[in-house]
């Protein structure tokens, strides 16, 4: 049978031992993927890497197209970029998905919850463009930068990702009634998509309007899709409705490179300890193998998660729970 080549970057802090959870599970249901690890970031440096990003890790992840990656230190000082900003920047992926599903069994104020952010990924304010501060440090600038391409391919996806998937309506979220050059132009382009897709529910909401009802009605949502900073704020938002960044998956799309990642932080604090939940980083390597067609086996990692944390079963601390990173595993696997 042929395999489907996959880079593995395992990151730091915690992300080696939940990364290894996701690929134990994985190994589980032996989907027919062929790993390739490589390092980047902080770990790259402590290898004795020269840069946050090898030229080896590089020439992997476009041999593959493919990625699952655990969370990333980018070091302090001056002179060293952002990882995830300089890899969607590399590989052109500009669509960040990040889906929220309510779990039985979890600390959330909501139930039956299902809502996906569709963030655009490259543009806005975090394009890095027209960065300054005044010589006195009195004055600081920086560019919010948007093109109509940028809009119109992450609109589209959204609208087709949510037909694809059988959802029902998609909101489009912005501050055209303030930024009305941006996010003006990100409504436009929206409005004008949204006419191609009359089978599906489409309607628009300021992005501070979205916070408050997301917070009050969050069921009335459904897939979501909004600009760069919008969208990095929203969709964190929608994670805490469910319980939390580490129940919450993450998908950076591309025409040619996919990276799927747990969306949390490599969690200094805790790391060696035994005890992350590598809820996040399965999830996410659900979300890889949907993406390459093996839509059951992605099933099957999602409900046999749900069933072990609904059965409070070797869950972690911040489960309520006892269990280590390994022991949840076992109880995900034996539910596979």
């Amino acid at each position: 049978m042929s395999t489907t080549p996959v880079t593995v970057i395992k990151g730091d802090g915690i992300g080696p031992d939940i990364v290894d959870s996701a690929l134990r599970i994985l190994e589980a249901l032996d989907p027919g993927l062929d790993y390739e690890e490589v390092q980047v970031g902080q770990a790259a440096l402590d290898a004795g890497a020269s840069d946050v990003m090898p030229e080896a890790a590089i020439a992997s992840i476009e041999r593959t197209g493919l990625v699952l990656k655990g969370p990333v230190t980018t070091p302090s000082g001056k002179g060293y970029r952002s990882v995830n900003v300089a890899m969607r920047k590399k590989f052109d992926l500009y669509a960040n998905v990040r889906p929220t599903l309510s779990m039985p069994g979890t600390r959330s104020r909501y139930e039956g919850l299902d809502i996906i952010t569709v963030r655009e990924n490259k543009g806005g304010m975090y394009s890095g463009e027209g960065q300054t501060v005044s010589e006195d440090g009195t004055r600081a600038e920086a560019l919010s930068v948007i093109t109509r391409e940028q809009c119109e391919r992450i609109i589209r996806f959204a609208f087709e990702m949510a037909r694809s998937r059988g959802r029902r309506k998609v909101t489009l979220a912005h501050k055209a009634n303030i930024m009305k050059s941006t996010s003006g132009l990100f409504l436009d382009v929206g409005r004008e998509i949204a006419q191609e897709y009359d089978d599906l529910e489409h309607d628009e909401i300021i992005v501070d309007a979205c916070a408050m009802k997301l917070v009050m009605y969050p069921e009335q949502f459904d897939v979501i899709v909004t600009t760069n900073l919008f969208g990095d704020i929203i969709s964190d938002l929608c994670a805490g409705l469910i319980g939390g960044l580490g129940l919450a998956p993450g998908a950076n799309i591309g025409e040619n490179c996919a990276m799927f990642e747990a969306v949390h932080g490599s969690a200094p604090d805790i790391a060696g300890k035994g005890i992350a939940n590598p809820t996040s980083v399965v999830l996410a390597s659900a979300l890889l193998l949907e993406h390459i067609g093996r839509r059951e086996d992605a099933e099957r990692i999602r409900r046999a998660v749900r069933a072990a944390v609904a059965d409070h079963d070797r869950v972690t601390p911040d489960l309520g729970g006892d269990g280590t990173t390994s022991s949840f595993t076992d109880a995900v696997i034996e539910r596979l």
